[in-house]
């Protein structure tokens, strides 16, 4: 095209760098524009945002801000949508300040006007990099500008809140919408429903559902897969069912989203006839079972313990059409192989992932870990841990977690403590499950004492010791006879408000049933033993 001549209109070399864009050809693109400026080919600011945007999608905002530079030098202006384009090329590069400040720019110095896809950019960003407090603020900001956030930013912020469990701030701007004169939509009352029903509070679910009736504003799909996911993780299949009932009542169709958190329901139930049955019944539905649902059934025949049943669906998949298996497939079989004891097997499934290029993650290897720990195979678990730097995986407070509980597990204490002690210098913290570990292993060697130190020590850390921590010390001082040891322990935790586990409880029973009348230990047992 740049050796016609004359030259072809402007509109020309746009089209055909769209067509490009279009075709997901970024660097193409690039290399085309850079084939226009050596032939001085005519471009425009239309041009210049399409290039800026393979930049950004390349997730090199850099070099979309050179070339941002250069049509600035040749007098062209830019208009919001190249603005708006590069601050979601800020985000993408994962340059959040750099975003934020941007955006404040176009505000203060009056660069462009913002429009909505400027301001769902920018607050929508802010909540994915989870700022959300800082969009929250800005959202507050705008509300007293002319730029006045619509329903979709107002979305985005609700949605964010919702999900790092900040639920009352969230119906607390839903109200304030409402007051703005800004209508919510069915997203809005989504992202509430999925927030309170991950904290159980079914009640204010039903007086979201009730005002979402007094509005006339539907149910989609997407809302009544909240509530059968939600119901199905309660152990409320039963009600998971009547709300799918309803959903084809009102010609909502399911999808494969709803199957799959019922298989996941069953599952959880131990059920797994019944989880077939609704894996069966999906194709009679008019719909194709997806990975997600394969390794939904999956994942439940491993968890029950039905391993056999579970390799036969794995090896189901690609007869199925599905002709790739994910990782999520692999892991969970490979827990499943390891769980029942067929360590041989999960390695065998391992080398063929990687064998057809299905790259592990650190969940997938945090398994193996886990596996030759449980097999006292420390020594292999260390260097396996050396492999999984190599493949540029970051051990995580999980991976250690694994290792230490080997360590102990395996007679090492003095390594574990080690280990941990070396937590920090990795930029890692020490969690509650970690010390409970450690300490739990320091009493069942008899060095109380220690545990106790170490008990103050992970409080000053900024981890307070929990339930777990506490029912762990005094589960290994009963199970050793040290009643006397114990007691101070228990007192603590009644202190703190912690109840005794099933295991604790059943071994101080145990303690009063096998002495002679101990009132002090009674009493105890009053106030950490849970009533019945």
């Amino acid at each position: 095209m740049m050796r016609i001549r004359p030259q072809p209109p402007i509109f020309e070399f746009t089209k055909q760098l769209q067509v490009i864009v279009n075709l997901k050809q970024y660097s193409v693109a690039l290399q085309l524009f850079d084939e226009m400026r050596q032939s001085a080919a005519p471009v425009n600011e239309y041009t210049m945002t399409i290039l800026i945007n393979c930049c950004c999608l390349l997730k090199r905002v850099d070099f979309g801000f050179a070339v941002f530079g250069i049509f600035f030098k040749q007098g062209y202006n830019a208009n919001v949508v190249t603005f708006t384009t590069l601050l979601k090329g800020l985000f993408l590069d994962g340059k959040v300040a750099e975003a934020e400040k941007l955006f404040k720019q176009l505000l203060t110095l009056k660069l462009c006007e913002p429009n909505d896809v400027t301001i769902l950019t920018a607050i929508d960003g802010l909540c994915k990099a989870g700022r959300v407090h800082t969009a929250h603020d800005l959202l507050l900001l705008l509300d007293k500008t002319i730029y006045k956030p619509n329903v979709k930013a107002y979305n985005a912020v609700i949605n964010g809140l919702c999900k790092t469990g900040m639920v009352d701030n969230a119906l607390e701007l839903k109200s304030r919408m409402i007051d703005k004169g800004v209508s919510p939509t069915v997203v809005t009352y989504s992202s509430m429903i999925q927030g309170l029903c991950d904290f159980s509070r079914w009640k204010e679910v039903k007086n979201i559902l009730n005002e979402m009736v007094n509005c006339k504003i539907p149910l989609d799909v997407v809302t009544f897969n909240i509530l059968v996911d939600a119901f199905c993780k309660e152990g409320n299949v039963k009600e998971a069912e009547d709300v799918l009932a309803i959903m084809k009542q009102q010609n909502i169709r399911p999808n494969i989203v709803t199957y799959s958190a019922l298989i996941d329901g069953y599952s959880l139930q131990g059920k797994m006839d019944k989880a077939k049955e609704v894996f069966d019944s999906i194709t009679g539905n008019g719909l194709k079972p997806s990975i997600v649902t394969y390794n939904s059934l999956i994942n439940g025949y491993c968890k029950n313990g039905k391993v056999d049943e579970a390799w036969r669906l794995f090896l189901e998949v690609s007869s199925k059409g599905l002709d790739y298996l994910d990782t999520i497939t692999y892991s969970t079989m490979i827990h499943g192989l390891l769980s029942e004891g067929r360590n041989a097997d999960g390695w065998k499934l391992y080398k063929d992932m990687e064998a057809r290029q299905v790259h592990p993650n650190l969940y997938t290897c945090n398994i193996l870990l886990e596996g030759l720990c449980k097999t006292h195979q420390i020594a292999e678990a260390f260097s396996f841990l050396r492999v999984m730097e190599d493949k540029g995986l970051s051990p995580n407070i999980i991976t250690y977690g694994i290792l230490i509980n080997g360590l102990c597990k395996d007679g090492k204490l003095e390594d574990a403590k080690n280990l941990l002690n070396e937590l920090p210098s990795k930029g890692l913290k020490p969690d509650n499950h970690i010390y409970a570990i450690i300490i739990g292993s320091l009493c069942e060697e008899g060095f109380v004492d220690e545990a106790k130190d170490l008990l103050i020590k992970m409080e000053r850390s900024g981890c307070a010791p929990d339930s777990m921590t506490y029912n762990t010390i005094t589960h290994c001082l009963l199970k050793k006879k040290e009643l006397d040891k114990a007691m101070p322990f228990l007192e603590e935790m009644h202190k703190k408000g912690f109840l005794a586990d099933a295991s604790t409880s059943s071994m101080l029973i145990n303690h009063l049933q096998g002495s002679k009348k101990n009132d002090v230990l009674l009493e105890m047992m009053k106030k950490v033993v849970p009533k019945m």
